[in-house]
């Protein structure tokens, strides 16, 4: 059977909405994917100020921006599908939204992007809230995105998600899945550079640049969140609540900011696989980087060096899908749900069970 499927993703590093239209098969248990058409589109200024801010706003106004945003996203769908002749060849849309409050703990996540509005302004089928019904189930709502891995790339050990927030997923020879936030990424490392005028540090250049504090590190390594077992997430707060004002208080010179931090992540991340290559037999193992921080190229060398002692390399990967893998998953997850097939994975989130996820909304 093969579904023509929009997916949608709004990362917490607020770069943008990512679209991918893929063509989504399956013949006989075995997916397969083709990416079709992409884009990213970068959001007006009034948009990423009201996102970033959404968590302290009024009741009555972050409803509101559920609303608006949802209705954006729809303009937004309306004219990628006129960009490229899309009318009458999607079947389905599937979009994450935009993460605001994910307290797991209390059996609660937010994505705001109103599936009702999209689906009034596209008429088309629209799939979303696909974190909820886990969180419901007692799990942590994420990582989700291990389920496409899962299926349609199954060729690495380790997936590596270098987002907003860091999370990595494991894929193990006797068929399990393991998956975590790791720490909070790009996010971070946005607002560290913001105040020279630049949406993000191209290439990880400025970083290359600076110099590591060594005090700063430290304190950063030794925050409780590392210290604690999967399955576990984080909130975007995490990052600008938690993270941000400790390395602004510090007054380093944003080069050094930036290179700190890149250390950190990296050292966060490596020390994550350890447990993992060890229930591996310490066996060599690829691992798979995709997210807008797989384009930093200091991040991934920094990176590449402390895993070099795990015999982890990380595997070149082709550009569109590092962009847009989340997107692609996405678009799986809404065709798994439209099938009423589990598409969130107990064994990553903690949850009490496998679930069917996700709200459809249709005005036909």
């Amino acid at each position: 059977m093969l579904y023509k499927v929009i997916g949608l993703m709004s990362g917490s590093s607020l770069d943008g909405l990512d679209i991918a239209y893929v063509h989504i098969e399956e013949t006989g248990g075995k997916w397969r994917y083709e990416i079709i058409h992409t884009a990213c589109m970068p959001y007006e200024e009034a948009f990423r100020q009201a996102l970033r801010d959404a968590v302290d706003m009024r009741a009555i106004d972050y409803q509101l921006l559920h609303v608006s945003f949802g209705q954006y996203i729809g303009k937004q769908l309306l004219s990628f599908i006129d960009q490229h002749a899309l009318a009458h060849k999607v079947d389905l849309i599937a979009s994450h939204g935009h993460t605001t409050f994910h307290l797991p703990s209390s059996n609660m996540t937010g994505q705001i992007g109103d599936g009702a509005a999209i689906a009034a302004i596209t008429e088309l089928p629209v799939i979303t809230d696909l974190r909820a019904v886990d969180v419901a189930l007692g799990g942590q709502g994420a990582p989700i995105v291990p389920i496409g891995e899962k299926w349609l790339l199954p060729a690495h050990r380790y997936f590596l998600n270098l987002g907003g927030i860091a999370n990595v997923s494991a894929n193990f020879d006797d068929n399990r899945y393991v998956a975590f936030d790791i720490c909070a990424a790009n996010r971070v490392l946005n607002m560290i550079i913001e105040p020279m005028g630049l949406p993000y540090d191209a290439g990880g250049q400025v970083a290359a640049t600076g110099r590591v504090d060594a005090d700063l590190l430290a304190v950063l390594n030794g925050l409780d969140f590392y210290q604690m077992p999967y399955p576990k997430s984080l909130a975007n707060d995490f990052g600008t609540h938690v993270v941000f004002p400790l390395i602004d208080e510090r007054g380093l010179s944003i080069p050094d900011a930036l290179a700190t931090y890149v250390e950190h992540i990296a050292i966060q991340i490596a020390a994550s696989l350890v447990p993992l290559q060890r229930q591996a037999g310490d066996s060599p193992a690829s691992l798979l980087a995709s997210g807008g921080g797989a384009f930093n190229q200091f991040l991934l060398e920094r990176l590449q060096e402390n895993l070099r002692p795990l015999h982890i390399t990380i595997a070149a990967a082709d550009p569109v899908l590092i962009e847009f893998k989340e997107a692609l998953v996405m678009a799986l997850m809404g065709v798994l749900r439209y099938r009423e097939e589990n598409n969130v994975m107990s064994s990553v989130t903690g949850a009490s069970r496998d679930s069917v996820g996700g709200a459809l909304w249709k005005t036909v």
